[in-house]
């Protein structure tokens, strides 16, 4: 960015800039800065300690972080029109520093680059909007009855417009391009749908959005939740990835009309979906990345009806009970099993490496699965080479440690430091005592 920018940024009456980068959870982070000094922000005049952050694999010790903010990925807060936020890269020591989510997938979209490719990707925004109740307890926003089957419920969802609207036309007014929204199975859980763009983009704006969601539900008395499963009884909340590769004219390279198969996908298509299906489970760690993920990744559970959330390793055509799923149309190919929690850039680059193993390898997935793979038994999913994705966060980290392509994308200090937080997580979680533990056998014995 030049100075002329910044004093553009002045001109629309910017006061502060916010030099922002995210955890290992996907949670901007900052410093911010009078516009004054915007200039030396753009420079990487700010300074942070990655050991006071979970996932910046830092010591005390160590030199600080530093952000480079991105210029193409400048938002004037549209709730807050006196600052300005932008995507920025860490640096340490006079480079990219190695364990920054952001530069984990710009070395895989330059991977893929050198290919002659790049990875579009739209990210589905599913969350809840609760508001706070006495005794430390949440409810739904809307004071209405809880129906049987409330998805696509209009009701519920003109009970919501205030706030909704209110972050449709933010989002908008940034160019995202909403083309449709809707009130979910959950009880105030919504999904916004708006347009793709490259992974990067993509992934700088689902960060943003979960701040900007949460930011403009506060306003209205509420907040926004997006915990994967907040209600057993109710389906968790997606973020499905539809991805495609373009080359350098913008062409989808995933679309064949003429597709033998059915699906309207090319053989580069395919030959991504191979190689995300033969890496899944440790992708699933990512992906999913925490403890109450896998209880959205249930057939059924507690729910009267099936969750439509995948449980096993496999894809085919418009059918949603593939953890891989290529839509009606053909020319892309979207993962189900992604969730609300995930941190956006290292899915993205899971994905994406894996995605270009198979192109390279010229990887095959097989035939698609046309069938409600809920219903198969066990000797046909065995016939058919299906297993089941990870059942817990454990499993989930036990196969990310090893895939070997799971060091080679995080690097070897992002990679040892997520292992080592979700097994810390996932044995606090063992460890806690839950209601349904003592409602079971208080009194059992």
């Amino acid at each position: 960015m030049t100075d002329m920018t910044i004093e553009a940024l002045k001109a629309q009456g910017v006061r502060y800039c916010i030099a922002s980068y995210v955890d290992m959870h996907g949670v901007s982070k900052s410093k911010m800065v009078p516009i004054a000094h915007g200039a030396d922000m753009m420079g990487g005049s700010e300074m942070f300690t990655g050991a006071a952050l979970d996932g910046v694999p830092q010591e005390v010790h160590d030199e600080e972080v530093a952000t480079h903010p991105d210029p193409d990925s400048c938002i004037v807060l549209p709730w807050q029109r006196d600052v300005a936020w932008f995507a920025s890269d860490l640096w340490c020591g006079g480079e990219k520093f190695a364990a920054c989510s952001r530069n984990i997938l710009g070395r895989q979209t330059a991977a893929a680059a050198k290919m002659g490719y790049r990875m579009n990707l739209g990210l589905e925004a599913e969350f809840f909007v609760f508001q706070d109740t006495e005794g430390g307890g949440f409810a739904p926003l809307s004071d209405l009855p809880h129906l049987d089957k409330p998805a696509y419920d209009t009701v519920r969802l003109l009970d919501n417009l205030p706030w909704l609207s209110e972050l449709v036309e933010a989002m908008n007014s940034l160019g995202w391009d909403v083309y449709s929204f809707d009130h979910e199975d959950g009880i105030g859980q919504f999904e916004l749908d708006f347009a793709y763009s490259d992974a990067m983009t993509s992934a700088d704006r689902f960060t943003f959005l979960r701040f900007m969601a949460n930011a403009i539900a506060r306003r209205h008395g509420a907040f926004a939740s997006f915990m994967p499963k907040p209600m057993g009884e109710r389906t968790g909340s997606g973020a499905h990835f539809n991805m495609s590769l373009a080359d350098g004219s913008g062409a989808n390279l995933f679309r064949d009309p003429e597709d033998p198969r059915g699906c309207k996908l090319s053989e580069l298509g395919y030959q991504f979906t191979a190689g995300i299906l033969r890496h899944l489970p440790a992708i699933m760690a990512v992906v999913a990345p925490s403890v109450n993920s896998y209880k959205r990744l249930v057939k059924q559970g507690s729910m009267s009806g099936f969750t439509w959330a995948p449980i096993y390793a496999c894809y085919g055509n418009n059918n949603r009970t593939n953890a891989l799923r290529v839509p009606l149309a053909g020319g892309r190919v979207e993962l189900r099993a992604a969730d609300s929690a995930v941190n956006p850039y290292l899915g993205a680059a899971m994905v994406l490496a894996a995605g270009l193993e198979g192109i390279r390898e010229r990887l095959d997935p097989g035939e698609p699965n046309t069938d409600n793979m809920y219903l198969l038994d066990e000797a046909e999913l065995e016939r058919r080479g299906i297993t089941t994705l990870p059942r817990t966060l454990e499993e989930a980290v036990s196969a990310f440690e090893a895939d070997p392509l799971a060091k080679e994308v995080f690097g070897e200090e992002m990679f040892a430091s997520w292992v080592s937080f979700k097994r810390q997580e996932w044995m606090s979680y063992l460890d806690h005592v839950s209601d349904w533990e003592v409602k079971r056998y208080l009194k059992q014995f």
